[in-house]
C-alpha cells in the first residue's frame, strides 16, 4: 500500500509512530521460526522491536522502484512481516510504501492500521505517546477462539464437520477448469506474472445497479457476481461457473481494531442454465451466496484437503477466476499533510483472472462510482483480450441496470447493446489442455 504525502512530514515522528503501531498490533511483531521442521510463532518483546524507515531519493517516475520493493520477499524467521520505505519525489512530496506479508494482515486490516498510524503520528508530533486504550484481544486470541468454535473433524456434530458436509455437496462435480477466452496455451508451471486493466463505473451506473439490488432484495456484490457469471457464460465458459470470492470474518466488534489475516475464500458456483432472465439469475446467485456465507467458517485449505481435487502447478484448485467487491476504506491522516492513495504496479497473480470492484460512497451513503481492476495472467491472455472483456462487462452491467428482465441470451446481442447508450470504458490510470469452449445461446 502506497500513500503520497504532500507537505512537511516529521520523519522522526513517523518512525516513532510506525514503532508504536507495531507494538500495539502483535501480528506485526511476530516472527515465524522453523525448528526441526516444526514452525512456531515468536512474538517480539517491545525492547526487541525496531521498525526502520528506508529513505530513497526517487529519480523520475518511481513506479519501477515501488514495484521492485513491493515484490521483494520477507525472511519471516528474522524480520518483521511489515516494512516501510519513503520515496522522495521532491521538496515536501514523498510516497510512503508499506509492504506487509499476508501471513500477518489482509486488505481489510488497512483501516485499523491507518487509524493507529495516524493517531500515533499526531501524538508524536505533539511530543507525547499515543493515548489509546489497549486492544481487547490480539490475533492469537482470535485464532484460539476459532479453533474452539470449529471443533474436531472426528466429531460429526462439530461446526467444522457440518460445514465440510455442506461444501462436499455444494462443490460435488465442480468443473476441473472452465473455458476462458485464452490467447495462449497454459504452461506446465505458472509464472504468476500478471498485468492490470483499470476501469471505472460512473455514478449513474453505480446508482442504477444499487437500485436493482435494493429492488430485488440482493446486494451489489450479488449483482456483480451474476453479471460476471453471465459474461463468462456468454464467452463460452458453459453454465456451471465457479467463482471464488474472499470474505472476512470480523463478526465480533472486539476484532474491529485488530490487524491480522481474517480472510477466507469461498467458491460459489453459479448455474446459468435454462437461459434465465438476469433478474432470475440474480435470485439464484442470492440463494447460493447466502448458503455459502452461512458456511464460511471452515478454512478454504481444509475444504481443498477434504475434496482432494486434481492438483496442478499451472492453475489453482477448484477455481480459476476471483471476484472481490469492497467499499473504499479510509486512508492515512497526518496533520498538515495531504495524503492520497498512490498506485503501485504489483504484477503478481495466482489465478487466471481476478476482478476487483471498490465502491465509493459519501458519508451520507450516496453512490460516488466504482473503481474496477481486472488482473490477469500474462501466461494466458493478451492485453487486448482483457480490455475487450472489460468493455463487455461494463456494457452488460448497463443492460442489467436498465433491462434486468432480458434473458441472458439477449444481454450481449446487438439489440441489447444498442438499447443501452454505449459509453467508453474510462481508465483510472494511463500444460493442462484448455477445456473446449462451449457455444452460448
Amino acid at each position: 500500500m502506497a500513500v503520497r504525502l504532500r507537505g512537511p512530514v516529521d520523519r522522526t515522528a513517523l518512525v516513532a509512530a510506525l514503532r508504536d503501531t507495531v507494538l500495539r498490533q502483535e501480528t506485526l511483531r511476530t516472527l515465524f521460526v522453523d525448528e526441526g521442521g516444526v514452525p512456531w510463532q515468536r512474538v517480539l518483546e517491545p525492547d526487541e522491536v525496531e521498525v526502520p524507515l528506508q529513505v530513497v531519493a526517487a529519480v523520475g517516475d518511481p513506479a519501477e522502484s515501488l514495484a521492485a520493493e513491493a515484490t521483494r520477499g520477507f525472511d519471516l524467521a528474522g524480520e518483521l512481516p511489515v516494512r516501510a520505505t519513503l520515496f522522495e519525489l521532491g521538496p515536501q512530496d514523498q510516497v510512503l510504501l508499506l509492504v506487509m506479508h499476508h501471513i500477518a494482515t489482509d486488505g481489510w486490516s488497512l483501516d485499523p492500521l491507518f487509524r493507529d498510524l495516524s493517531t500515533a503520528y499526531r501524538a508524536r508530533v505533539e511530543g507525547r505517546e499515543p493515548g489509546w486504550e489497549p486492544l481487547p484481544v490480539q490475533y492469537t486470541d482470535y485464532a484460539e477462539w476459532q479453533r474452539e468454535v470449529l471443533g474436531e473433524v472426528s466429531d460429526p456434530q462439530s461446526l467444522i464437520s457440518r460445514q465440510l458436509g455442506y461444501w462436499r455437496e455444494a462443490l460435488e462435480g465442480i468443473p476441473e477448469q472452465i473455458a476462458l477466452p485464452y490467447d495462449k496455451p497454459r504452461p506446465a508451471v505458472s509464472s504468476r506474472h500478471g498485468a492490470l486493466v483499470p476501469f471505472s463505473l460512473d455514478v449513474e451506473l453505480h446508482q442504477g445497479l444499487t437500485a436493482l439490488a435494493r429492488r430485488t432484495g440482493t446486494s451489489l456484490f450479488m449483482v456483480f457476481h451474476a453479471a460476471f457469471a453471465t459474461l463468462l457464460t456468454r464467452l463460452g465458459a458453459g453454465h456451471d461457473i465457479p467463482i471464488a470470492t474472499p470474505t472476512v470474518d470480523r463478526s465480533d466488534e472486539a476484532l474491529d481494531d485488530l490487524v491480522g489475516f481474517f480472510v477466507n475464500t469461498l467458491v460459489m458456483r453459479v448455474d446459468t442454465s435454462g437461459d434465465p432472465t438476469f433478474e432470475e439469475l440474480l435470485h439464484r446467485v442470492r440463494d447460493m451466496a447466502l448458503g455459502a456465507i452461512s458456511h464460511q467458517d471452515v478454512p478454504f485449505d481444509r475444504v481443498v484437503e477434504e475434496l482432494n481435487p486434481q492438483r496442478s502447478l499451472s492453475r489453482q484448485a477448484l477455481f480459476q477466476v476471483v471476484l472481490m467487491v469492497a467499499e473504499k476504506g479510509d486512508t492515512l491522516r497526518l496533520p498538515g499533510v495531504e495524503c492520497t492513495e498512490y498506485p503501485v504496479d504489483f504484477p503478481v497473480v495466482r489465478f487466471d483472472m481476478w476482478l476487483g470492484l471498490t465502491e465509493a460512497k459519501s458519508p451520507e451513503g450516496d453512490c460516488l462510482g466504482v473503481a474496477g481492476e481486472l488482473l490477469y495472467s500474462t501466461d494466458l491472455f493478451e492485453r487486448s483480450t482483457m480490455q475487450s472483456l472489460v468493455e463487455r462487462f461494463v456494457l452488460l452491467l448497463r443492460t442489467a441496470a436498465a433491462q434486468p428482465e432480458l434473458p441472458l441470451s439477449a444481454m450481449n446481442s446487438r439489440r441489447a447493446f444498442t438499447a443501452v447508450r454505449r459509453r467508453p470504458v474510462r481508465s483510472r490510470t494511463t500444460a493442462d489442455s484448455a477445456p473446449e469452449r462451449q457455444n452460448a445461446p
